[in-house]
């Protein structure tokens, strides 16, 4: 607190040796004794008594009731005096406002005299009572101070505007304070130009799109020139709003580099990592050519390496921010391996932080030596430090290509030992090393089943088994192995049955006379005898594939498999960068950007490294995808990208044309985004519900990974699957019911599966049971409203965003790109603006999306047909389906996008409305509205507040349906309208509404029910910008 903060310095006013006596006393009713002395006439008489009442105050006694004898103490020329009074009112003016009030008249005063120590003693202590009526006492004195000639007093003020921000912003914008805040950082005072920076930075934090710091050249060379004569606090202030600031070309970020650099050689660790930062950021400006940018990173090294003399705690910090600048720049630290590993004494967060570090590091160079120290950790007694060395070896293994027989040999060495949790995470890793070098290592394969009694732990089981399954053909007796785990199979974890199952499938493939009867044993033990649906769904298309069409389940099942990447814990791109710009903060300790842990950050801005401007590098990446609508080549495996790598497949396009090139048909209720084959994806979010009869079913198509569509694939989960034998009658539009029950051997599987013809033949879901309240007439309740009928106007036109810049030019090399989105008869279109802002002419045009939510991705090319010109604007719409590879994304409609041209391939993301995928066909039939709303859980049920709405329900009602948001009924219930309403998206979710309008409240309250509550929040903010636009 501000109070017990000068507390502490006002223990140099008095005798340090004597203070403590006044935590000491123990008496009663000494509130009446301290009111006498407070009123005593003897000056010395009365500071014993308020130096009582702070020393009460600080231990927690309740001294308010002297709150006007305090305050009467206030006139006085004692320093001292003065001082300890204004602790106790800036503990209890919020609990005394009125009586505070008394106290003005004397800060006002104070604010005039002749002692600079007073006059910013009073103006910082009016900015910490947090009363609104003293505020604006506190404008005059304060805008004196700010002018003040003593630079004590204005750095003083400084930070009181901001406090005064805190309290009331709009009276410190009417007051003008901040523009007089922009004139501090002109001061000549270096101490000011701290505060003032440190003041308005703290002000845009709780304020992101206001431009208080406009920072240009003129103010930066300021900033620069203060930096070297402030204190270190100020130093860190300075350098924090330098890493905000983005130079105009290469020439300026090099001239700001030169001068922050010498922070580095700081004593004060906060310094040299805000220095770090700064330089981090500038240097993505620099060219890699340049003989400066070579001797920068020379310079970087050094005092990252002297923070890890440190004591522990700091080490831990300094290792988590040189863990992301290894990942941007490894380059920095390579000759540094040294200074990395690991010390007998160190703390074990220590211990695990450096050897994530090492093999970062690691390189054909050093491996030899990292080799060797790993193999010493992985005979120390520390069990997770143990099992993080053996799986560094196969990381390393992984990485260096040239060590990894030396790593394999490592690894035997390490079996041989016999410790269990040592072979477990030895096997997990070899399993590892077998995907990445096939056909190279498999003559261990005979050490590694020796130990497969010893294997306890999931992970290490599963390992086991799928080394078992995928190489069973050089195993003699690999059915015998796989039998065994068979015995105990509803004891395993799900990770062990999923591995057990396919391993399985493996060797009946591999061996169908030896292995038939075992596959039909697990294959009814992960259908029948389970009541996981993730294991019950992989044994049905294992299932359906094998009594179909055993040749194609040869070829999805026994598909070369691709080589996994070689870091597959590296930080997302963007995340990564934005982290870099957070380096020396919380965020860089927690590998987080500070939205994920700071409450009420949602206008918090995500910063971005600055593009580079030097000679251009082209970008090294696995090919991991092709351009929508393409098939994939036949070529060689391709890398694997990392999970958390969500920029994976855009890094290389395949600007090949895509194979559909008119625009999509119009989305049906059986389209979806595509999932993994074995139930990947958005799992939750894409459909894994229950539906009643008649409501449209949840359908998941399911993609083969081979370019060729494998027809005979038939899915089922819990809530699609249902065993009709004993119903009266399944509804009538059901498929018929192929699927394995207690009454069907798998010999019986085979046959056609109905379906909808949207999803090609094979596919088809048979819907749940219907509930025996669905069959009779519904009546009472929610029933009644239903034969209300609303009037409902004629729709308006679909809601379209105004465009936005997604892309800046300063950023793409002079090209800037704004768009929106928008649905014109049921085709989703992306509408685009290219402006060329360079000196050179632009051609080539591509574009790619990442992952995302629902699917989405081009259905045709970007179609621009002529060279775009310097100063030229050229308007494109691009059509896109809803059948592209699906990810789940945060927030849910984040679109991530490439676009290429002749000069560089440019990244950028953006929010694409979900009312674009509102299909025409979303209107229910009120029964089976009823019925869907009261069988979706009430837990799935949010409720939202839309304000400032002036629409009526029939003009609300009418505007929503231009969207596809569709009114089944409306009904009014003592003056406020009810209208229900039901929306479906192009994956086949459906979102139920209930908008409740009272005629003059601008205020409508809207309740959704969803069987993926994640949509939620986006249907709401759907509703409320098409109401309000």
């Amino acid at each position: 607190m501000e109070w017990a903060n000068q507390l502490c310095e006002n223990r140099q006013f008095g005798s340090k040796m004597t203070d403590s006596k006044y935590f000491t006393t123990t008496k009663k009713g000494e509130i009446f004794e301290l009111k006498a002395e407070l009123n005593s006439d003897k000056k010395e008489k009365k500071k014993e008594a308020v130096k009582k009442v702070i020393a009460s105050m600080t231990v927690g006694k309740d001294v308010s009731a002297l709150f006007p004898d305090v305050v009467n103490c206030m006139q006085t020329d004692n320093l001292e005096l003065k001082k300890l009074v204004y602790l106790y009112l800036m503990n209890y003016a919020k609990s005394q406002p009125d009586m505070a009030i008394m106290a003005v008249n004397t800060f006002v005063k104070d604010c005039e005299d002749a002692n600079p120590l007073i006059r910013a003693l009073a103006v910082r202590t009016m900015g910490c009572i947090r009363v609104d009526k003293i505020t604006e006492y506190l404008c005059e004195p304060l805008r004196k101070c700010l002018k003040d000639e003593d630079p004590y007093v204005r750095k003083t003020a400084a930070v009181c505007v901001a406090k005064l921000h805190d309290i009331n912003a709009q009276l410190v914008e009417d007051q003008g304070f901040l523009d007089t805040l922009k004139d501090l950082i002109s001061d000549s005072n270096p101490m000011v130009v701290a505060n003032a920076v440190a003041a308005l930075s703290e002000i845009a934090e709780s304020h992101p799109n206001s431009n208080l710091l406009d920072l240009n050249p003129q103010s930066i060379n300021k900033l620069l020139t203060a930096l070297n004569e402030c204190t270190e606090w100020g130093q860190i202030f300075i350098l924090d709003c330098l890493a905000n600031y983005t130079p105009r070309d290469d020439r300026e970020s090099q001239s700001i580099c030169e001068r922050v650099t010498p922070r580095l050689s700081h004593a004060n660790s906060a310094v040299v990592l805000s220095a770090v930062k700064v330089l981090m950021k500038f240097m993505e400006m620099l060219p890699k050519d340049l003989d400066y940018y070579g001797t920068l990173l020379k310079k970087l090294a050094p005092p990252l390496v002297t923070l890890l003399s440190a004591e522990p705690e700091l080490q831990y910090v300094a290792l988590r921010n040189i863990n992301l600048i290894v990942q941007k720049r490894p380059e920095i630290l390579k000759h540094e391996m040294k200074v990395f590993f690991v010390k007998y004494n160190d703390p074990i967060y220590v211990k695990l932080e450096k050897l994530d570090i090492m093999i970062r590091l690691a390189s054909q160079a050093n491996i030899a030596q990292v080799l060797a120290e790993l193999k010493e950790y992985a005979t120390e007694v520390d069990v997770d430090f143990v099992r993080k060395a053996v799986r560094a070896i196969g990381r390393c293994a992984i990485k260096v290509e040239q060590s990894a027989e030396r790593c394999v040999s490592t690894l035997l060495d390490l079996i041989q030992t016999k410790v269990n949790y040592v072979v477990q995470e030895a096997i997990v890793v070899i399993k590892d090393i077998f995907r990445k070098y096939p056909n190279k290592y498999e003559s261990v394969i005979a050490t590694l089943c020796e130990n497969l009694d010893s294997l306890d732990e999931p992970e290490a089981r599963a390992a086991m088994i799928w080394i078992v399954g995928e190489y069973a053909e050089r195993i003699d007796n690999a059915d015998e192995l796989l039998e065994s785990f068979l015995e105990g199979f509803h004891d395993e974890s799900t990770q062990v049955q999923l591995q057990l199952l396919t391993a399985i499938v493996k060797l009946f493939l591999k061996k169908p006379t030896e292995t038939q009867e075992l596959v039909q044993q697990v294959l009814s033990l992960a259908t029948q005898d389970s009541d996981n649906p993730d294991l019950r769904d992989r044994g049905y298309i294992y299932w359906r594939l094998l009594s179909t069409d055993p040749v194609a389940a040869k070829e999805v099942v026994l598909a070369e498999k691709p080589l996994i990447s070689e870091e597959t814990d590296l930080i997302e791109p963007t995340l990564l960068e934005e982290l870099i710009c957070h380096i020396g903060t919380l965020a860089s300790v927690y590998h987080k950007p500070p939205s994920a842990f700071v409450e009420g950050s949602r206008g918090v801005m995500h910063k971005r490294l600055p593009a580079r401007t030097g000679s251009g590098e082209s970008t090294e990446s696995p090919d991991v995808g092709t351009a929508a609508g393409g098939s994939a080549p036949e070529a060689a495996p391709s890398i694997i990208p990392s999970q958390g790598d969500l920029l994976g497949d855009l890094l290389n396009l395949d600007m090949a044309p895509p194979t559909t090139t008119g625009p999509p048909p119009p989305n049906t209720g059986m389209q979806m985004g595509g999932m993994d084959l074995l139930g990947g994806g958005l799992d939750s979010l894409m459909g894994d519900e229950s539906e009643p009869p008649h409501v449209p079913p949840r359908t998941d198509i399911l993609r083969s990974p081979s370019p060729q569509p494998l027809s005979p694939v038939y899915t089922h989960t819990d809530y699609t699957y249902t065993d009709y034998s004993h119903t009266d009658s399944p509804p009538d539009h059901s498929p018929p019911d192929h699927s394995p029950t207690e009454h069907s051997p798998p010999a019986e599987l085979g046959g056609d599966i109905g379906g909808s013809p949207a999803m090609g033949a094979g596919f088809g879901a048979a819907p749940a049971v219907m509930p025996a309240s669905l069959n009779a007439p519904v009546g009472g309740g929610l029933g009644d409203l239903f034969d209300l009928g609303g009037g409902v106007g004629m729709p308006m036109g679909a809601y379209i965003p105004p465009k936005t810049v997604w892309l800046p030019a300063m950023k793409a090399k002079g090209l800037e790109i704004s768009g929106t989105f928008a649905r014109r008869a049921g085709v989703i279109q992306m509408e685009l603006i290219l402006t060329n802002k360079a000196m050179s002419v632009m051609t080539d045009f591509a574009i790619q999306f990442n992952r995302n939510s629902f699917g989405l991705a081009p259905a045709g090319p970007l179609q621009v047909l002529t060279p775009l010109g310097p100063n030229q604007t050229i308007e494109v719409s691009l059509p896109l389906s809803t059948v592209g590879p699906v990810m789940k994304m945060d927030p849910l409609n984040n679109l991530q996008v490439a676009v290429k041209n002749n000069i560089d391939v440019f990244y950028f993301s953006c929010q694409y409305p979900i009312s674009m995928l509102f299909v025409e066909d979303g209107k229910m039939e009120r029964q089976v509205f009823l019925a869907t709303w009261k069988d979706i859980p009430n837990d799935n049920e949010s409720q939202f507040q839309i304000k400032d709405c002036h629409l009526n329900s029939d003009a609300a009602s009418s505007k929503l349906q231009g969207s596809n948001i569709f009114t089944i009924a409306k009904r009014t219930v003592e003056g406020q309208d009810m209208l229900y309403m039901s929306i479906k998206l192009s994956n086949g979710i459906w979102v139920l509404a209930e908008l409740r309008v009272q005629a003059g409240n601008p205020n409508y309250t809207i309740s959704l029910k969803c069987r993926a509550p994640e949509v939620s929040q986006c249907v709401f903010q759907c509703y409320e910008a098409v109401l309000k636009n």
